[in-house]
């Protein structure tokens, strides 16, 4: 084995840029511009539906102050996140915006919503009365969305229980904004159960008078009008995740990851490569060592093996394939087809881009786009571009050219406190047995 060195190299304009950052291991690249266009696409199939944006996990790792800026100024008006933390970043970057909490609601937790006017997405009737209690003792009127589980069994009101709150609905000033289902199997179009959620929840939706009502998400918004309802909640296809595994996808791909190459190494016929020497060089072989591995999200199942092809990267514009194990911070690319002087220490391989999508990565990586989204390591530099992104001297973050405006006050605290609204039956009216 000897390694091979270098004198004086030519490095890409995003090697320079990561040599100003030594402690980083990557370029993340995130294309606000394609997120708008993706957003853009959902909301015109789902005309005359509201296109909301699911911004939460960081906007699946890409930023949700970011996004959340760049899609309000797109013209987004409602966002989802999974909690209140994610819904102050996300109220920062979009002051008027309506924000939702899908994380549900404690009473301990009333204040931090109402200081930042978020909307809990209430999917228990315990939540409910103890939001009631809150609104009541300080009168806050925010609104809230009221969540029924169709056929998920995860969160939501059974369909029983949402029928007993029906009375306190049409009695009227019930704070209740949105009512809400999740779609179990959207991504499979011939599923059975999307119909037979749609059934469900078109009958108990009908029941809420005058409320909004949504079922859709990323895949849901292909499965036609009839699962659109008022508004529909893309996620995952916003970032470039394709909604419609059985067809092509119909999004723009939105990621672009590239890590640097430490050391080339030359290794001879017979000699192993990685942890546990599964991969045996069957001829002299030419190796990149990339600084990545599995701390950034880039998943151990991608490695190859003597028996198994592992996933696959772009180095000087054409696909080499990682041999042996994907450590905790390094990659071993074969690149022994390529010219000798094609690719020196210091250039960048490409993870994800140039034609390997998220849903390939994740493919390699055994799960799904979403979690290879959301696992992409914070050791990488982050930049943005699009959406009103400007370059920035330090390189670390592009951030928007414009000042976000001041933050929207909430809908003042009234001083005397509203009068309560209807009593919620107990679980005992409403399911025949005692709260758990």
């Amino acid at each position: 084995m000897n390694i091979v060195t270098d004198a004086k190299s030519q490095l890409t304009p995003e090697a320079n840029l990561l040599a100003a950052h030594p402690a980083a291991t990557g370029i993340l690249t995130i294309d606000l511009d394609a997120i708008i266009a993706n957003w853009r696409k959902l909301e015109k199939t789902a005309v005359p539906a509201e296109c909301a944006a699911v911004v939460k996990a960081n906007a699946y790792g890409c930023g949700a102050e970011q996004v959340a800026r760049a899609l309000a100024k797109a013209g987004c008006k409602t966002f989802f996140v999974a909690s209140v933390e994610e819904a102050a970043a996300v109220r920062a970057a979009a002051p008027q915006a309506t924000v939702y909490s899908l994380g549900g609601f404690f009473q301990q937790t009333g204040e931090a919503y109402a200081k930042i006017d978020c909307k809990p997405v209430i999917g228990d009737l315990n939540e409910l009365a103890e939001w009631d209690v809150f609104c009541r003792r300080s009168g806050w009127s925010g609104g809230a969305a009221i969540h029924i589980d169709t056929g998920m069994n995860r969160l939501g009101l059974t369909v029983s229980e949402a029928q007993g709150i029906i009375p306190r609905i049409n009695a009227g000033d019930h704070g209740i904004t949105l009512v809400m289902s999740h779609l179990a199997s959207a991504e499979l179009l011939n599923n059975p159960a999307n119909a037979k959620q749609l059934a469900s929840f078109r009958e108990i939706a009908s029941l809420f008078t005058g409320v909004p009502a949504s079922l859709a998400n990323s895949s849901g918004v292909f499965l036609g009008a009839q699962f659109q309802f008022e508004m529909v909640r893309p996620g995952c296809a916003l970032y470039g995740v394709n909604p419609t595994p059985e067809a092509d996808n119909p999004m723009q791909q939105v990621v672009d990851l590239k890590a640097r190459i430490v050391q080339i190494r030359n290794i001879d016929r017979g000699e192993t490569v990685g942890y546990g020497g599964t991969w045996t060089a069957r001829r002299p072989t030419r190796l990149a060592i990339v600084s990545a591995g599995y701390a950034d999200g880039y998943f151990r199942a991608a490695s190859a093996n003597d028996g198994t092809r592992g996933a696959e990267v772009v180095v000087a514009g054409k696909r080499c394939p990682i041999a042996g194990r994907v450590s905790m911070d390094l990659i071993a690319v074969d690149i022994t087809d390529l010219d000798k002087n094609a690719v020196r220490r210091g250039h960048m391989v490409t993870l994800i881009g140039e034609g390997i999508t998220v849903d390939e990565v994740a493919h390699h990586f055994g799960t799904i786009g979403y979690e290879v989204l959301t696992s992409l390591g914070r050791r990488f530099v982050r930049i943005y571009k699009g959406g009103d992104a400007v370059s920035a001297t330090s390189g670390t973050v592009v951030e928007n050219s414009e000042p976000a405006a001041s933050q929207a006050a909430p809908p003042a605290m009234p001083t005397a406190a509203p009068p309560a609204p209807p009593p919620l039956p107990s679980a005992d009216d409403v399911t025949g047995r005692a709260c758990p």
